[in-house]
């Protein structure tokens, strides 16, 4: 693994093929640079107001990568004509567009495989670990509504994960394949050991198609804080137990005002920001 560096613009270039979108808040200056957030909007939203989102925090020493969801909503379910032209400004993060039976409503859990490939295994593992050097213990993530379900699903799943593919390496390369393969020795040592510096989820519950089928397992390492309305959509007290059950350090602060929204009170922030501190000042585990 190389030694850390702050990940540059053109290192993300590789993504563009995948068909990942991401834009970057870097912090002043960006040599202070000692944490990442990833950040997932809600279902229909786009990345860059959340780019906003973390400008405005302002976290010290921390880069923040807001992603774009994984495809587009159709018109048809914004109200726009069927022939409005072109792909909407409104993403998802699902494998497909499911309707639940009982509501009638967007399914909340369509399936992510592909956010998982895309997100960790390109973004995380591919440019953040593999080409620059940090960790997964580098690494926060902040989601709203559906954005929020991802992010506690590649905390629920990361600690399964065997770490970034290796690459096949060229005859005469034998040097960089010995570097490679210690590097792969000592990702599948801590296999069971990975985790995130922290996830804040408003309004997210936790996919049950993101818990690792995995038998006796430990619960996730990675803390979390979940965020919620106190007659939140998503979010009651059965999706809590299930964050509870599959994560180890688990606050859940429920507001006084009915619905999730992003906060608008310094009451409602505080919660988020002394979150965001003690993880920063934190070593790991």
């Amino acid at each position: 693994m190389p030694p850390t560096r702050i990940p540059q613009p053109q290192d993300f270039d590789s993504l563009k093929p995948q068909k990942l979108h991401v834009s970057t808040h870097y912090p002043s200056p960006p040599e202070s640079t000692t944490s990442i957030l990833l950040l997932f909007h809600g279902l229909g939203d786009t990345n860059s107001p959340f780019l906003s989102f973390a400008s405005n925090l302002s976290l010290p020493g921390v880069l923040a990568i807001s992603v774009r969801g994984i495809s587009p909503l159709p018109p048809s379910l914004l109200g726009l004509p069927l022939d409005s032209g072109g792909p909407t400004d409104n993403f998802h993060w699902g494998d497909d567009l499911k309707l639940d039976a009982r509501t009638g409503e967007i399914d909340m859990d369509p399936g992510y495989e592909k956010v998982w490939e895309l997100v960790m295994d390109r973004l995380v593992g591919e440019v953040l670990i593999r080409k620059c050097g940090w960790e997964t213990a580098d690494v926060m993530l902040f989601g709203f509504g559906q954005g929020g379900g991802v992010a506690l699903g590649l905390g629920s799943l990361v600690r399964t994960w065997d770490g970034p593919k290796v690459e096949e390496v060229k005859e005469g390369e034998e040097e960089e394949e010995q570097v490679k393969e210690g590097v792969a020795g000592d990702e599948e040592k801590k296999k069971n050991e990975k985790a995130f510096k922290g996830i804040v989820s408003i309004g997210g519950a936790l996919p049950p198609s993101m818990i690792p089928s995995v038998s006796a397992r430990e619960k996730a390492k990675t803390p979390v804080l979940v965020l919620h309305g106190s007659k939140s959509e998503y979010v009651g007290e059965d999706e809590v137990d299930l964050i509870q059950r599959e994560f180890e350090n688990v606050k859940v602060v429920e507001w006084k005002r009915p619905d999730d929204g992003m906060p608008r009170s310094r009451e409602e922030v505080l919660p988020m920001m002394e979150f965001f501190a003690e993880r920063l000042k934190s070593g790991w585990p």
